[in-house]
């Protein structure tokens, strides 16, 4: 498997993640409408609470996002998305010593978000829709994840060459803005313009993505092809079947699995890596067949 040169994913602030044994990324939604816990955390005190839980549950990254992407989402302003993750991020940052993450797409959000102490602009536009974005991840260190989106566009017929024709324009905009290579990692974008038969196919032919040399993002938390797959229709009861969708990709090389129960994709993640291991330990011993 052709794995990305760099484990480490260098953020703002100068911390640096080692993604060598996979990162958990838990989803704090402080907005009234996303599809799965939508206005559970939509106040500054529950929003922090519900963070600082994903931290004792082993969440190394916090991503705090004020809008929601589900499709058919009414599209907030600047200000009211501001007004929602500003004061998450600020208590955050007197509370834990965690990692955060920005949700946004918006070049002038990030940049308050980061000078409030985020560490990560995670924008599901892939630097597209407002490419000023990456100048701000360059100008600050932040890490930069860029996702692919078919919305608002004519895909191409085969799916992982329509990942890389949209990921190859985000790392033309990130190297053009001056975004270092360590600082970036790429979300194929589980859900977003993408049916049920995508994703799945998104799923198996995952491990092809690491032709771009970039550390991988899986973001298949409660999404509608899991539901498909087991029954569940609703969101919050898929989360044994996206534990299942962590272990497979752990196995095709994701480094950071972007979800919203940390607990149980953080043994999913163990038994993951117990397998790898134990596979490269078995795959190194000498044939002792005669």
């Amino acid at each position: 498997m052709n794995l990305p040169a760099h484990r480490q994913w260098h953020l703002a602030g100068g911390r640096v993640l080692d993604l060598e044994d996979g990162v958990l990324m838990a989803i704090v939604n402080v907005t009234p409408d996303s599809f799965s816990d939508g206005g559970r955390h939509s106040g500054t005190d529950a929003a922090v609470a519900h963070a600082l839980a994903c931290v004792e549950e082993g969440a190394h990254i916090l991503d705090i996002g004020g809008e929601s992407s589900r499709p058919g989402a009414t599209e907030v302003t600047a200000a009211e998305e501001q007004d929602r993750v500003l004061p998450v991020i600020e208590a955050l940052v007197r509370q834990t010593d965690a990692i955060i993450s920005i949700d946004t797409y918006r070049a002038e959000t990030a940049q308050l978000a980061i000078a409030a102490g985020a560490h990560i602009i995670n924008d599901v536009h892939g630097a597209q829709r407002e490419p000023d974005i990456a100048a701000v991840a360059a100008r600050t260190g932040a890490g930069l994840c860029l996702m692919h989106t078919g919305r608002g566009r004519e895909k191409l017929p085969d799916l992982v060459a329509d990942q890389r024709h949209f990921l190859s324009r985000s790392l033309e905009i990130a190297a053009s803005a001056g975004v270092a290579r360590e600082a970036i990692v790429l979300d194929p974008g589980f859900g977003f313009a993408k049916d049920a038969a995508e994703d799945l196919e998104l799923m198996v032919r995952f491990a092809e993505l690491h032709v771009f040399g970039y550390p991988l993002l899986a973001g298949t938390s409660r999404k509608r092809f899991i539901g498909g797959m087991t029954g569940r229709t609703v969101a919050a009861e898929r989360d044994v079947g996206t534990a299942a969708t962590t272990v497979y990709l752990r196995q095709q090389g994701a480094s950071i699995f972007r979800v919203h129960n940390v607990a149980n994709n953080r043994d999913a993640l163990a038994v993951a890596n117990a397998i790898l291991k134990d596979e490269k330990r078995l795959s190194s011993k000498p044939d002792l067949q005669p």
